[in-house]
């Protein structure tokens, strides 16, 4: 792509045409996008309260309109928003709430808050995660007609794709969300210096929820009880886990307030539109209707089939001695193995189909639905294999089509060696 500079400017910015989708670059984030986990008792609820009453207080000191707007509050039963009501009170601020813990309902608040709030307040939200499971498993238990059902692989593809529509909102939406999690600990085999053995150990904390929920926060923050030895108090430390402006990150503090967190609300673009991701854009167009798709396992597993079906109706797939030796006869013979694991697994496809029509026209007597011809019947050349061979040659070759490669004795070259010394031993050989 050719690149045209304008030296004209605009706001300062020098203007680049030749682009459809690049433009100047600007800052789009607007509102905070928070996220604070920590087991019971760390001071989440607390924190998130103190940081929501700040931010909303900074907004009307800068006259901006979403410091007239009511908070919102979604209580997922814990009942948090009971005890920090008189703290918005206080502080002369409105709050909204609504309790549940349905994860449409999440959905549906985010939408709500993102035209009347100022901020919205999530807590927990990994109850909405856990409904959003189990819900899916009583669904599938009714379906299948079964007390329980336990989530497969395949399952996660769905209850991801749900997620991802509340995270897309979460990055994308015009209102501060501050969440708040439960944590809980990863997990990972870990082999013992001296034993050698892997043993299961705790190698981190996560938030309880999707498992790539941590990526979506711009400011992360793990909230933790701690004793204080000298005061023997307990204190509310709070450790920036990930902070994309980089001021706090890797920073603590104990009990913190809104002031702390300040250097990260001030890189934002307050007042304005934020502007995420466009998720309306896909690549559809790129995609045919009809998609292709790697079929050879199917195709595999079909044959596989079609194989051990023959083998039954020829009494060669039994348990007895004679349907066993006769089975593998008949496996040796087409596939060069009688090893089952090797016909499903790595005998090669072209391989597993030429053996299978063997195998069918040995006893079946005939071809299979796959072809039409007999593997036994002669096929006719349809392409003359001898085209390009010189005509002096040509008229000592055998007047049949039926071995074209076969080369008379009087042909044979036993001096070929003298082709690197002499370069007309060709036309001596045909002359």
């Amino acid at each position: 792509m050719t690149m045209h500079v304008d030296p004209r400017s605009l706001n300062g910015t020098t203007m680049l045409t030749g682009f459809k989708l690049l433009k100047p670059a600007e800052i789009t984030t607007a509102h905070l996008k928070m996220a604070l986990m920590g087991f019971q008792g760390s001071g989440k609820t607390h924190t998130a309260t103190s940081i929501a009453i700040g931010l909303v207080e900074l907004m009307r000191e800068m006259r901006l309109p979403d410091g007239s707007k009511p908070v919102a509050f979604l209580d997922s039963g814990e009942k948090g928003v009971d005890w920090v009501t008189p703290r918005f009170e206080k502080a002369g601020i409105e709050l909204f709430t609504h309790k549940s813990r349905a994860f449409s309902d999440l959905i549906t608040i985010i939408q709500e808050a993102e035209g009347g709030a100022s901020v919205l307040l999530i807590d927990s939200l990994t109850h909405f995660w856990t409904e959003l499971c189990d819900t899916y498993c009583r669904r599938k238990a009714e379906e299948y007609r079964r007390a329980t059902y336990r989530l497969q692989f395949q399952d996660w593809a769905y209850l991801k794709g749900q997620w991802r529509r509340f995270t897309d909102l979460f990055v994308n939406s015009s209102v501060h969300v501050i969440l708040a999690g439960r944590a809980g600990y990863e997990y990972d085999m870990v082999a013992d210096e001296e034993t050698e053995k892997k043993q299961l150990e705790k190698t981190g904390i996560k938030m309880k929820a999707e498992g790539e929920m941590g990526y979506e926060p711009d400011l992360l923050v793990l909230m933790e009880r701690r004793l204080n030895m000298q005061t023997k108090r307990d204190e509310h430390i709070a450790h920036v886990i990930k902070d994309r402006s980089t001021l706090l990150d890797g920073q603590e503090m104990a009990d913190p307030d809104f002031k702390f967190f300040l250097p990260h609300v001030k890189c934002l673009k307050l007042g304005g539109k934020t502007m995420g991701a466009d998720t309306s854009r896909t690549s559809a167009a790129m995609i045919p209707a009809e998609a292709p798709r790697d079929r050879r396992a199917m195709e595999r597993q079909i044959m596989v089939d079609e194989i051990n079906d023959l083998l039954l109706r020829h009494d060669a797939a039994g348990t007895s001695a004679a349907a066993q030796k006769k089975r593998s006869e008949l496996m040796t013979s087409h596939f060069g193995t009688a090893s089952k694991t090797a016909i499903e697994e790595k005998v090669a496809f072209f391989d597993l189909r030429a053996g299978y029509e063997s195998l069918h026209q040995e006893l079946e007597k005939k071809p299979s639905k796959f072809v039409n011809v007999p593997i036994t019947e002669k096929v006719e050349l349809t392409v003359d294999l001898k085209d390009g061979i010189p005509d002096a040659i040509m008229d000592k070759l055998p007047a049949t089509n039926a071995d074209p490669f076969h080369i008379p004795e009087e042909l044979r070259r036993t001096d070929a060696h003298k082709a690197a010394t002499d370069p007309d031993w060709v036309e001596q050989f045909v002359s």
